[in-house]
């Protein structure tokens, strides 16, 4: 006798089973061995929000197009001019609630501040479930103060935050023991084996349940035998060494106020896993609060100063809080710039997108986001002023990011297209 539809949820099945899978978030943090498919030149993300805003008025140039007269934050990318766009004018569409928006600078998902809110995949996760099975890690997420993430699964579950330098250089560049590999193989193993009776057991379900239900079963079951595919590979990375790299551990910062040198270091780290193809996507966020950070003339925090009521005292504090910050941006810019990846420099295989989802932090405004895009092989040395009312699709820029990446898709989130006036090189 077959089950009645109506006492037969997900929940129910998964619970039946007496085994919880998320195969959103296994597909999205499982690596796997990449192939002979892999792309000679290959394109690469690296996402970054900063938390806090940007004061727009040191960040917007002036003019449009390729005869944009630079800002001061610009200036100190100037060496990159022909390298970048900056954009104006763009925002997530329904996306609002001041700093609850920061969890959707990468997934686009709308109201993030109402309850009930649930988010949505982010577009380098997106990426991660299509090219991420080319490179030892799918993707790294990597937080700077905290140990939150930009990333999130499809089922909207917020991947953790790599937040310690020393701990994400021993799992990109340190070999581990015999017995940790072993021990690695046999966890991985074990996970395989819990798949096999999932796959059992609900094929078993499958006898017993109607045509509507079979085919979710089937698609459930068809994800299971992916996954342990997945693993098999996982299993086949564990027994390949690591790469080796020049770079020194890096050492953890215990001050709450190594802003800049926790910055420092973690696009050192991204840069050197690109650079030995590591992973061809990260995110990193860099989360910003009270703590006073070591920079010289600022004797507050970077919150409290984003609350300036326009004092010109606690503007040009919060102006070289930025103004650091986007020199560890241009060093980053600078070291990929540096580095020949075969057919050019890995910058120009990279597409650096920097912002924030704040477009001004002292009324808490979700648009007009402060916005660049540097390298990864398109036609820059502009100033896209998308204006109207603020409020372009900043999702176009990622389905351009990923079509660049060779990922066939024209949507992603709330997008309603490609970047306009962004063009491949």
């Amino acid at each position: 006798m077959k089950l009645s539809q109506r006492h037969l949820s997900r929940r129910a099945v998964l619970r039946g089973l007496g085994v919880g899978v998320s195969l959103p978030l296994l597909d999205a943090m499982t690596p796997a061995l990449a192939g002979p498919d892999a792309a000679v030149s290959p394109q690469r993300l690296i996402a970054i929000q900063t938390n806090q805003g940007i004061l727009p008025k040191y960040f917007f140039p002036v003019g449009e197009g390729a005869e944009y007269e630079p800002s001061p934050y610009l200036k100190i990318l100037d060496k990159f001019r022909r390298s970048m766009t900056v954009l104006s004018g763009v925002s997530h569409p329904q996306v609002d609630g001041g700093h609850a928006a920061e969890k959707c600078f990468l997934t686009a998902a709308p109201h993030p501040g109402i309850g009930g809110f649930r988010n949505s995949i982010s577009v380098d996760q997106y990426a991660a479930s299509r090219i991420g099975h080319l490179t030892r890690f799918p993707s790294l997420s990597l937080a700077v103060g905290t140990k939150q993430s930009l990333s999130y699964t499809q089922s909207g579950v917020q991947i953790p935050g790599e937040e310690s330098p020393s701990q994400l250089f021993r799992k990109l560049f340190v070999q581990g023991s015999k017995q940790e590999v072993e021990a690695q193989v046999a966890k991985l193993r074990s996970g395989r084996s819990i798949l096999d009776s999932v796959g059992e057991r609900a094929r078993q379900l499958g006898r017993r349940v109607g045509p509507s239900d079979r085919e979710k079963l089937d698609q459930f079951f068809a994800g299971v035998r992916d996954l342990e595919k997945r693993l098999h590979k996982s299993e086949q990375w564990e027994q390949q060494p690591k790469t080796s790299v020049a770079m020194q551990p890096p050492r953890d910062y215990d001050d709450p106020g190594a802003l800049i040198e926790r910055t420092r270091v973690m696009f050192d780290l991204a840069r050197i896993a690109m650079q030995t193809d590591s992973t061809r996507l990260i995110s990193i966020y860099i989360h910003q609060n009270d703590a006073k950070p070591n920079i010289a003339g600022v004797d507050t925090g970077t919150h409290p100063l984003t609350h300036h009521g326009n004092q010109p005292e606690k503007l040009d504090q919060l102006r070289r809080i930025e103004e650091a910050q986007f020199r560890e941006l241009a060093n980053l810019l600078g070291g990929l710039a540096d580095s020949d990846a075969g057919s050019g420099s890995l910058l120009d295989q990279t597409s650096v997108i920097y912002g924030t989802s704040l477009g001004n932090g002292n009324s808490h405004a979700n648009n007009n986001l402060p916005v660049l895009i540097a390298g990864g092989g398109f036609r820059h040395a502009q100033h896209l002023a998308l204006g109207g009312r603020y409020d372009y699709p900043l999702p176009n820029l990622f389905v351009s990011v990923l079509q660049r990446m060779g990922i066939e898709t024209d949507q992603f989130a709330t997008s309603t297209g490609t970047m306009r006036g962004l063009e491949f090189a």
